[in-house]
């Protein structure tokens, strides 16, 4: 079984609860919007590190950026439609999107061409009311923003 685990930063402003996203990089998902942004995560090993402790390297990989202090609300887990377990924690925090510097990843592109491309982890990051991100997130997290409301009225 893979395992994921993220961190979702939220605020809260004068229009009500945000969440910040990121949009997956690469080209399967350049032109794509709903179903492409996601919780900034990644992939751990159970046993050799804790769901915790994997979802703040992972911010620090995915948005080059130390994740921020404050208390963690535990969202709980989720299972996405490729078979992916996804843990996640939100933490309260503000964060300017103009700030991130996204890791890179390799992959053959375009396939079977033999040429290697490097890809942003996440092409873009931006802030979104709950309603809007619901509309954008990867299906299964969907559950990690309404497990958010009833945390932050």
């Amino acid at each position: 079984m893979r395992t994921s685990a993220g961190l979702l930063l939220f605020r809260h402003t004068e229009d009500g609860l945000e969440v910040l996203l990121g949009h997956m990089g690469g080209p399967f998902f350049a032109r794509r919007d709903a179903g492409a942004w996601s919780v900034p995560k990644g992939e751990y090993e159970p046993g050799a590190e804790s769901a915790w402790d994997a979802a703040r390297r992972e911010f620090r990989e995915e948005l080059g950026l130390e994740p921020p202090d404050g208390t963690a609300v535990a969202l709980g887990e989720v299972r996405q439609t490729n078979g992916k377990v996804v843990t996640a924690w939100a933490i309260e925090a503000d964060l300017d999107p103009a700030t991130v510097v996204p890791g890179v990843f390799s992959m053959e592109w375009p396939p079977k061409s033999g040429r290697t491309q490097e890809f942003p982890e996440l092409d873009r990051v931006a802030w979104f009311g709950l309603d809007r991100a619901r509309a954008v997130i990867v299906r299964a997290q969907a559950a990690f923003l309404d497990r958010l409301a009833e945390h932050s009225p």
